[in-house]
């Protein structure tokens, strides 16, 4: 089956080029770096890496990840989400995909809490916000979920049917939760987690954990809402 990846970046040019080489070539047919509005020379560096690279000026990592999916190519067959910064191990990418590629699961989160995260790559704040997202997902979706990790696979047309929409921090958690509503297979696995390269545009701010904080919950109060 084949393999996109796309990964959202904003002024990651100190790690997009790593990120980019590390990616297995001989399991990913295509790799779009999208840029999410850089002042630095991230396209440069993702373009040098040998990434595919379309630009989206509406900041949001949601806004990214849209505009990564109205640019895969029709044979696209799995869809790998990761980050920019160099925290998620690409080694990782066949056990990620693989449930899919067997048929036994359509989506695939790698999950920080399960596996080893390097200490100072995940403060306190988000520790704390993943578990009770987390729970929240168990307990009111049955979802087996332990972590709302960026790291994901998902198939093609699981990904179609769940008509994403959030523009920015409630991407993750509105995947997990449509995927839930949908009855679509889902799995994690451990993955390690490594302290990125740059500063972080949601926790390395307070503003941004807030705003993450309150994106997230309101996404989890909505749809219950709507169940």
């Amino acid at each position: 089956m084949s393999v996109a990846v796309i990964i959202p970046a904003l002024n990651e040019g100190l790690a997009i080029g790593a990120t980019v080489r590390g990616i297995p070539r001989d399991l990913v047919r295509d790799v779009i770096v999208v840029d999410n509005g850089s002042t630095d020379d991230t396209r440069e560096r993702a373009l040098d890496a040998g990434a595919r690279v379309v630009r989206e000026d509406r900041r949001g990592y949601g806004s990214a990840c849209l505009a990564g999916i109205a640019a895969l190519a029709s044979d696209a067959e799995i869809v790998v989400f990761m980050d920019g910064d160099a925290s998620d191990d690409p080694a990782m990418f066949e056990a990620l995909v693989a449930p899919i590629r067997d048929g036994r699961a359509d989506f695939v989160v790698g999950s920080r809490s399960l596996g080893n995260a390097e200490p100072g790559s995940i403060t306190p704040q988000q520790v704390f916000g993943n578990a009770i997202a987390s729970a929240w997902l168990r307990l009111r979706y049955g979802l087996p979920a332990t972590d709302l990790g960026p790291f994901r696979a998902i198939s093609r047309d699981a990904l179609r049917s769940l008509d994403m929409r959030d523009p920015d921090y409630g991407w993750t958690v509105e995947m997990q939760i449509k995927a839930a509503r949908k009855r679509l297979r889902y799995g994690e696995i451990a993955v390690p987690y490594r302290r990125r390269i740059g500063v972080s545009k949601v926790s390395g701010t307070v503003r941004g954990t807030i705003l993450a904080s309150v994106k997230i919950v309101g996404h989890l109060m909505w749809h219950d809402l709507v169940r």
